[in-house]
């Protein structure tokens, strides 16, 4: 099939009209999971089908439409610039039928959206995974995510613009009306590419030797970035100039695999890959920079159902 996107002439109608009399939800359903994905197995265990159903049902939504939409390989699946155009399109036909479903069921009105802010260094941790629960159990229901620093997050829950924080313990005078609930607790690690120099040894290296490489850290007035300090001065050292000072997880990770740099971040916020091998931790020990990550929410007003319901699906998430 060739790639580019060719719209039929505006005056064709009766061939949009035949397209529309085949074209399916299963199709669209079908097809927008797999765009969100980025993998067939992934779709098909959203869809609750066997992959070979998925890749059947987007080759006969292919066929229909004379184009090719979603690139398949060993990397995962990728949309073509037509699958690209038309998903859009299949999302808000699939929305429209949700909002359609929940009304027939009673639903009168629209339901409230998820608000919930997390910091950078949190957000890649529990969110990609909750989020995924949630819309199998709240198909309907939007999720808004801010993130932001730890304060900007603890006022916007206080203020009733957040439903809820994930974030580090703060300090008690600024939870006034909210509660904090411990979700987890994290130390600092220190993480390299494979085949690193230092990862070579495959025993912790003397902490002035990591000094010889470029640094990936925290922004300052962190925790991280104060726990990465503290590590440092421990050892008679400061942190050299030359660093990269970052909070954004993929500038971070990308820097890390491409090169030399040592990445210091929160133990948890690489766990991706490091399951999968694009990186590996050191292994250096870093006593005292254990912290507490927690879900921060007001203790005064009712939540909806899908709020709580992702606060139970948060808790569980963190417990692995």
């Amino acid at each position: 099939m060739p790639d580019g996107f060719v719209f039929p002439p505006a005056a064709d109608g009766a061939g949009a009209a035949r397209l529309l009399q085949r074209l399916r939800l299963r199709h669209l359903s079908c097809f927008v999971a797999v765009a969100q994905e980025r993998n067939l197995g992934r779709a098909a265990e959203r869809l609750h089908l066997t992959q070979p159903a998925v890749t059947k049902t987007l080759n006969e939504l292919e066929a229909l439409a004379g184009i090719r939409l979603v690139n398949r390989g060993r990397r995962g699946a990728h949309l073509t610039p037509a699958g690209e155009h038309f998903l859009r399109h299949a999302v808000a036909v699939t929305d429209a039928m949700g909002s359609a479903a929940s009304a027939l069921a009673g639903a009168d009105t629209p339901s409230a959206p998820v608000r919930v802010g997390a910091l950078p260094t949190v957000a890649s941790v529990l969110l990609p995974e909750a989020i995924t629960r949630l819309r199998v159990a709240h198909p309907g229901v939007d999720v808004r995510v801010v993130t932001g620093s730890n304060d900007v997050l603890v006022a916007a829950v206080r203020a009733g613009e957040l439903d809820l924080a994930l974030g580090r313990m703060a300090e008690p005078d600024t939870l006034q009306e909210l509660a904090f609930e411990l979700l987890y607790t994290e130390s600092l690690a220190l993480i390299v590419r494979p085949g690193h120099p230092l990862a070579a040894a495959g025993a912790p290296a003397p902490v002035p030797a990591v000094l010889d490489y470029p640094l990936v850290v925290a922004t300052a007035g962190t925790v991280p970035r104060h726990h990465t300090e503290t590590l440092f001065r421990r050892h008679g050292l400061r942190l050299p100039p030359g660093c990269v000072e970052t909070l954004d997880v993929t500038l971070a990770r990308t820097l890390t695999r491409r090169g030399d740099a040592v990445w210091f971040t929160p133990e948890r916020v690489p766990q991706t890959d490091l399951d999968d091998g694009t990186l590996v931790r050191l292994p250096q020990p870093t006593p005292g920079t254990a912290e507490p990550v927690g879900l921060f929410k007001r203790t005064t007003g009712e939540s909806s159902t899908a709020v709580e319901e992702f606060v139970s699906i948060l808790r569980d998430a963190a417990d692995y």
